[in-house]
């Protein structure tokens, strides 16, 4: 069994350190290094053959470029690009209370109701709060399926199970992983727990929508590392 170590990572920027550093070398910050606890990788001895192999160019089957997904939003769509991307993993950020959930609960009811399977996964509201903003909407679906959950591997099995088409997570904040140190909202929680995510969209093809928070300072927890994670970044400002 892969024994843990400790390290040092800066919340700003995610760069980590043997050692805890009154300044981040990498952003520049002061006093933004917390102490995690990390598996160590496991000896090369005890690694299994990857199943994965190469594939020359030629053998690779060419297809269509798959359509976007219209929102039933057309100024989201127009941000998007013309609409949700297949299988892409966006990141949608703002201040608390800016209207995220709103936006995107409205857009899953517009998915639903033109007959797309969507899955609304809350972890931070109640089943009632969520019931209460969707009957304040224009569009309503009432067989959109809400998830209230925020431990990582139980929303791994309901994707599975269900299989939906595009699915919201609300937020990253708040998810965790039982098998990670640290308290949901945790630089590593935060990163490890939208990979996973970013994997199981991309294996299984839905589009998959993060909602994060921004602290004081305007930034995402853990922005750098967010933002190399994901495919596309969209902040959500009020002038």
């Amino acid at each position: 069994m892969a024994k843990s170590k400790r390290v040092f990572t800066c919340q700003s920027c995610g760069f980590q350190s043997p050692k805890w550093q009154g300044r981040c070398p990498e952003c520049s910050e002061w006093n933004t290094f917390i102490e995690e606890q990390v598996a160590a990788s496991a000896s090369k001895q005890s690694a299994k053959p990857p199943q994965s192999q190469p594939t020359p160019l030629g053998d690779i089957a060419a297809t269509r470029p798959e359509e976007r997904i219209s929102t039933g939003v057309p100024e989201f769509d127009r941000v998007l690009g013309g609409g949700l991307f297949p299988a892409s993993v966006i990141l949608l950020a703002g201040e608390p209370g800016i209207g995220k959930s709103t936006l995107l609960l409205q857009v899953l009811l517009s998915l639903q109701a033109s007959g797309k399977k969507a899955l609304y996964i809350t972890g931070e509201e109640s089943l009632q709060q969520v019931r209460n903003r969707a009957v304040r909407l224009p569009q309503n679906d009432d067989s959109l399926l809400i998830l209230s959950e925020t431990v990582l591997p139980d929303i791994l099995y309901h994707i599975e199970k269900v299989e939906p088409e595009v699915v919201v997570m609300d937020s990253v904040q708040s998810m965790y992983h039982p098998d990670l140190s640290g308290s949901p909202g945790n630089l590593s929680q935060v990163r490890e727990c939208t990979a996973q995510l970013f994997t199981s969209a991309k294996t299984r093809g839905f589009t998959l929508i993060l909602i994060g928070h921004v602290t004081k300072e305007g930034s995402v927890a853990g922005p750098k590392t967010l933002e190399h994670l994901v495919d596309v970044v969209i902040s959500f400002e009020s002038n």
